[in-house]
């Protein structure tokens, strides 16, 4: 299978043509155009009439969510919804057969309190990031010719749940995945590292949630079996099966470095002072930090997992975060 992936050289992009290059042929589009180990070819934005006839585009060219804030929220629409929307029309001019769209968990819920996340759930982005990509999701959804709809639900201006995304012969994914990890990814993850080998200890101890997470494996995983199998069209979540709370993360990220976990429960109302703080001096807390390190954020898998066929994802949350913190030694 030809196969076209936007954002190529980015750290998903880099995944996946690790686990796909050995089968099928990979081009790439992307704002740089560097000779890569096992892609034909990558091109530039200003190129796409030049891209020969292809199977299936990969849509992963985005702008990540700015957790420090100082990103204007322009760039976000003016990536994450005008590129989608450029793809998307050349797309539908060619004879590629699917279409995988890479969106995110934001564009449906900025926050989950108590409950489990479900694709039926009625879209609630907040800042500008969820909403450039739920505007990327219904310039999709209506931008199709003609739409399969197995079940109704909540208004996105079109009936949905959408169980099947289909234009004659053209087959439509809409990926939500939570935060994506794996070797070679730092972000958040690698910063907690760093405070539990330097040996401080977590003061956030006191807070009680849930997050779920998205080992670069488990998508490597769904993306081959979207690309080489007849699964069903449709807006997924992506994730791993279990979500863990942040002291287990930390507890993991302990015995990664054979240490012991120093974890403080300091009252909540200090903790977020000093978060206020780091929001006037620009320090590594802040409350927007704090926020993403606190809240409970549970994502669930099974609308996915039911479409593969399978019971499981070949990962454990635990598993998944072991590879990427050893890779942190590196």
């Amino acid at each position: 299978m030809k196969i076209l992936i936007t954002g190529i050289h980015g750290f998903v992009g880099n995944n996946i043509v690790s686990r796909l290059k050995n089968q099928h042929t990979i081009f790439g589009l992307d704002i740089v155009s560097p000779i890569k180990d096992g892609v034909v070819k990558t091109y530039d934005w200003n190129e796409l009439k030049k891209i020969p006839s292809i199977d299936c585009v990969i849509h992963l060219a985005g702008k990540a969510h700015d957790t420090k804030n100082q990103t204007n929220p322009q760039v976000y629409f003016d990536i994450n919804t005008r590129l989608t929307q450029q793809i998307f029309d050349w797309f539908l001019t060619t004879n590629a057969q699917k279409f995988i769209f890479f969106s995110s968990v934001k564009a449906a819920a900025d926050q989950v309190d108590g409950d489990i996340l479900t694709e039926d759930v009625t879209p609630t982005p907040k800042g500008p990031y969820g909403e450039s990509k739920m505007a990327a999701e219904q310039y999709i959804l209506n931008h199709l010719p003609s739409i399969h709809f197995a079940t109704q639900g909540a208004d996105f201006g079109l009936p949905s749940p959408v169980s099947g995304l289909r234009s004659s012969d053209k087959r439509v994914y809409i990926l939500r995945p939570c935060m994506i990890h794996g070797p070679g990814n730092k972000g958040n993850l690698n910063l907690l590292y760093q405070v539990q080998q330097k040996g401080l200890p977590w003061p956030l101890g006191a807070y009680q949630n849930k997050r779920s997470f998205c080992a670069v494996d488990n998508l490597k995983f769904v993306i081959q079996q979207i690309i080489e199998k007849n699964i069903e069209p449709g807006i997924y979540q992506v994730a791993d099966d279990e979500a863990l709370s942040t002291n287990e993360l930390i507890q993991i990220m302990a015995d990664s470095q054979n240490k012991k976990a120093k974890i403080w429960r300091v009252p909540p109302g200090l903790i977020k002072t000093l978060a206020h703080t780091g929001d006037f001096f620009h320090l590594p807390l802040n409350s927007e930090r704090l926020k993403k390190l606190t809240e409970s954020y549970v994502v669930s898998n099974q609308k996915l997992k039911t479409a593969l066929g399978i019971e499981k994802m070949p990962v454990t949350a635990k598993e998944g975060l072991r590879k990427t913190l050893e890779s942190f030694k590196e």
